[in-house]
């Protein structure tokens, strides 16, 4: 999975991409995706991050794609206007990318942040190799990878 945010103070822009390599999504069930009352889970009836990712990427002067390859994978796209006053900040990173890191197993995560032409690069494979394991979910695996994404951020965010 891939997880790449651009941000632009020039284009007054914030743009969040998420692409997967898994089985894709059905055409028909894309065509309606979108639809909070639309979801492939069993134990509720309701799917409402999609719906609100559109909604709230729409209320912010911005847009919401979504393209999807059965056998290939999926991509969303959800661009804000940056400085949109009902724009939600993005939140602490560094500890999204721990969840994601925790709650993924043994699926790979690359996470780019380009903060005005400033590139971050979080890719939990290159780690796995660098340490030969092929799980993160230790403590001290896990304490580092927070301090390296927030001091990364940090970097690319000065100005």
């Amino acid at each position: 999975m891939k997880l790449l945010i651009i941000e632009s103070t020039a284009n007054n822009e914030l743009t969040i991409i998420i692409t997967d390599d898994g089985c894709g999504i059905p055409a028909d069930r894309l065509e309606n995706i979108t639809d909070p009352f639309v979801t492939t889970r069993t134990t509720r009836k309701v799917g409402l991050g999609l719906s609100l990712f559109k909604a709230a990427a729409e209320a912010c002067g911005g847009y919401f794609e979504i393209s999807s390859t059965l056998g290939v994978g999926t991509k969303v796209i959800g661009s804000f206007m940056r400085d949109h006053i009902d724009r939600v900040p993005l939140g602490n990173m560094a500890d999204t990318v721990l969840t994601m890191v925790m709650s993924f197993g043994e699926t790979d995560l690359i996470y780019q942040h380009d903060f005005n032409n400033q590139l971050f690069v979080f890719n939990t494979r290159e780690i796995k190799d660098t340490l030969e394991v092929e799980s993160l979910n230790e403590p001290a695996i896990l304490n580092w990878i927070r301090e390296f994404v927030s001091e990364g951020l940090e970097e690319i965010m000065e100005e």
